[in-house]
C-alpha cells in the first residue's frame, strides 16, 4: 500500500483534529469552531467515516493531512512526518514525497536541536557558572532551567557555527537557520553570544528558533531573538503553547503575559496554561490561534508604561476576535516573575482568580485620563470607550456592557447609549446572497447515499450511468466523479472526490456529507434504489410532455405520419408508467 494511504488508513482525523479543536460529537460528525477564522458559533465540522473536515463558514476542508499543512503552516512532506512521528508509523527510509523546500526546512529542524544540546551543554559546563547564578538569583532552580531547556551561548565568535560545519551543514543553510551571520568577508560568526538562550517551540514541540536574555549591562539589546526563517514567525509564535495548550483546554483559560521569565515564573506557580508572545506586540495571528484552545484569556502584562499601552492595544485586537478578557493588575509594580517570587503561587492564584473585566479596566484609565466632572472630559471619556464596546459582536453583551461602564464612571447611561447608537450605525454590513448550486431532491439524496454507502455504489452506479436522459442530470458532474473513482479500484474517500470536483458542487458535497448519515446501510441501499427509480420516473414523464408538444407542433404542420409515430411512442409510454 503507498504510504500516504497507509497513513490515512491508520490514522483517525478526529484524533488529529481533536488536539487543536475542542469538538463535540454528532451522529458520525463532530462539530467545533473553525481554527481557520474567527467564529462564534461552530461552523467547522469532521466527518469520522469520511475522514474529512469542512469549515461551511470560511470554506477550508479537506483530509486529515490538508489539516496538518494548514494548522501547522508546514508543507506537504512535513506534515507526513508530523503525523507518522506522532502515531507511531514508521517512515519510509527513501521518501518520494521529500521535496527540495521540505528537505530544506528538515535540515533548518536539526540546526536548531544541535544548537539547543549545544547550549545546555554551555549552561552546566565551566563557562556556566555565572548563567546558572543569574537563574538561582531569580528563584530558577535546575530542574525547572532543564523543563524548559534553557542553554547559554558562549562569548566565542564562531563556536556554534564550527559545530554545525562540522556536522555537515553548509554556510547558506546555518545563515538560513538564523542562528549565524555572515561578515563582509564570506565568513560566518554566531548570532547569539554570552546569552542566556530560551529555545521557542512551534505547536508541536519542535524547536523552531531562539531568544537570547543579555547577562552582562553592557549587551544591548536585552532580548535578541532569532529572525524570520523558513519555520520562524513571531507574529504567528507563541512561547510555551506547546506545553499550555492543553493546560488551556481543561482550565478553558489562556494567561497572557509579556517575557520569558513571566511564562517560567507562572509555570513554576502551577498556572500551566501561560503563554507568552516573542519580543513582538500582540498579532491577530497570535490571537487566532490562542483562540483554537481556549475563547477566554486572562492578560498580566508588566505595570510599566509600556506594558499598559501593551494592554490597551491587545484589547482592542482581542475584542476583534470575539475573546472574553480579564485584565490581572499586580500591587507594587510587580511583573508576574517577581509577584510569585515575592508572594508565592497561592498568592498569584488569587490575583489571577480576581481578575475583573476589561471594562472596569478601560473606564479606570479613562477616569485616570479624563476629568469626568465636566462636559468635555465625559465626552473625550466616551470617545475612549466607544472602540472596544463596538467591537464587542454580540448585541446583547454589548448593552450590558455600556449598562455597566455607565454605571462605573457614574456617567448618564442614555448619554453613553445614544453615543453608542451612533457609532454603531450600519454596524452590520448588508450581504447579498449568490444563488446557490443545488440538485433536485432525488438527485440529492442520491449523491447522499452513494457517498455514505459502498453497496449502493456497486448496485447502482453503472445502471445510473445507462440511463438515456444521464447527460441531462444537474448532478451529473458529481456522478461521473463518484464513477470514476469506483472504476479506478482505488478505495472511496471523501478527499480524492473532494479533487474532482468543482467549488460549488463541494459545498453543496459537504453539506449533503454532514448531514444525518446514522441510518443503517441496507436503508441507504433501498433509498438510493428508490431515487434511481424516482429518475427514472422523471425522464418518463419530461419525455411524455415533450412529445404532447410535439405533437401538437406537428399536427399543426399536417405532417400527420410523423404526428401518428410519436402518438404511439406516447402511448407505449403512458402504458409503461400505468404498469408502474
Amino acid at each position: 500500500m503507498d504510504f500516504v494511504e497507509q497513513l490515512k488508513s491508520s490514522v483517525d482525523i478526529v484524533k488529529v483534529v481533536g488536539d487543536y479543536v475542542r469538538l463535540r460529537k454528532l451522529g458520525n460528525s463532530y462539530k467545533g469552531l473553525c481554527p481557520f477564522h474567527n467564529e462564534r458559533t461552530p461552523s467547522f465540522n469532521v466527518h469520522s467515516v469520511q475522514q474529512y473536515y469542512k469549515c461551511f463558514g470560511c470554506g477550508k476542508g479537506g483530509d486529515l493531512i490538508k489539516f496538518v499543512m494548514e494548522i501547522e503552516n508546514v508543507p506537504f512532506y512535513e506534515a507526513l512526518t508530523m503525523l507518522a512521528e506522532r502515531n507511531g508509523i514508521p517512515m519510509p527510509k527513501r521518501s518520494d514525497y521529500s521535496d527540495p523546500e521540505s528537505k530544506l526546512r528538515e535540515s533548518l529542524f536539526s540546526a536548531q536541536e544541535i544548537a539547543l544540546k549545544h547550549f545546555r551543554q554551555n549552561l552546566h559546563s565551566n563557562n556556566g557558572t555565572h548563567a546558572r547564578s543569574y537563574l538561582k538569583n531569580r528563584g530558577l532552580d535546575g530542574a525547572l532551567a532543564a523543563e524548559f531547556s534553557l542553554g547559554l551561548s558562549t562569548r566565542s565568535g564562531n563556536a556554534l557555527c564550527c559545530l554545525l560545519q562540522q556536522q555537515g551543514f553548509s554556510a547558506d543553510q546555518i545563515v538560513e537557520s538564523g542562528l549565524a551571520l555572515r561578515r563582509d568577508d564570506g565568513g560566518l560568526y554566531d548570532r547569539f553570544r554570552g546569552r542566556l538562550m530560551f529555545p521557542i517551540h512551534n505547536e508541536s514541540g519542535k524547536v523552531i528558533g531562539f531568544g537570547g536574555r543579555a547577562l552582562e549591562p553592557g549587551d544591548e539589546p536585552k532580548y535578541l531573538n532569532s529572525p524570520a526563517t523558513k519555520l520562524y514567525d513571531k507574529s504567528r509564535t507563541l512561547y510555551n503553547l506547546h506545553r499550555a495548550r492543553q493546560a488551556a483546554r481543561n482550565t478553558d483559560r489562556i494567561v497572557l503575559v509579556e517575557g520569558y521569565m513571566d511564562v517560567i515564573g507562572v509555570w513554576a506557580a502551577g498556572v500551566k496554561e501561560v503563554v507568552a508572545t516573542c519580543g513582538t506586540a500582540l498579532t491577530n495571528s497570535q490571537v487566532r490561534i490562542m483562540r483554537k484552545y481556549s475563547g477566554r484569556i486572562v492578560l498580566n502584562f508588566d505595570p510599566d508604561t509600556a506594558g499598559v499601552n501593551a494592554t490597551e492595544k491587545s484589547i482592542q485586537m482581542l475584542l476583534e476576535e470575539n475573546m472574553h478578557i480579564r485584565i490581572v493588575e499586580l500591587p507594587e509594580g510587580l511583573d508576574p516573575d517577581e509577584y510569585v517570587q515575592k508572594h508565592g503561587a497561592a498568592s498569584y492564584q488569587e490575583q489571577l482568580d480576581r481578575a475583573g473585566n476589561y471594562f472596569f479596566w478601560l473606564a479606570d484609565r479613562a477616569r485616570s485620563r479624563f476629568d469626568l466632572n465636566v462636559a468635555e472630559g465625559r465626552i473625550a471619556a466616551l470617545q475612549f470607550l466607544l472602540p472596544s464596546i463596538q467591537k464587542i459582536p454580540d448585541k446583547m453583551e454589548r448593552a450590558a456592557v455600556v449598562s455597566d461602564v455607565a454605571a462605573y464612571l457614574k456617567l448618564d447611561a442614555g448619554l453613553l447609549l445614544e453615543q453608542f447608537r451612533k457609532a454603531a450605525t450600519n454596524r452590520e454590513q448588508i450581504r447579498l446572497d449568490k444563488p446557490r448550486y443545488d440538485l433536485p431532491s432525488a438527485e440529492k439524496m442520491l449523491v447522499h447515499a452513494l457517498v455514505q454507502s459502498a453497496q449502493a455504489r456497486r448496485q447502482i452506479l453503472e445502471e445510473l450511468a445507462a440511463l438515456p436522459h444521464f447527460q441531462q442530470l444537474s448532478g451529473k458532474h458529481i456522478f461521473e466523479s463518484i464513477l470514476a473513482i469506483e472504476r479506478s479500484g482505488v478505495p472511496f474517500r471523501y478527499g480524492e472526490l473532494e479533487a474532482r470536483l468543482t467549488e460549488e458542487e463541494n459545498t453543496l458535497m459537504a453539506k449533503l456529507a454532514f448531514a444525518d448519515d446514522t441510518e443503517e446501510e441496507n436503508i441507504i441501499v433501498k433509498q438510493a434504489m428508490a431515487c434511481l427509480e424516482e429518475l427514472k420516473q422523471r425522464a418518463s414523464r419530461e419525455r411524455i410532455e415533450a412529445l404532447k408538444t410535439e405533437i401538437a407542433a406537428v399536427e399543426r404542420s399536417g405532417d400527420m405520419a410523423r404526428a401518428l409515430a410519436l402518438m404511439q411512442e406516447l402511448k407505449r409510454l403512458q402504458a409503461r408508467r400505468s404498469d408502474y
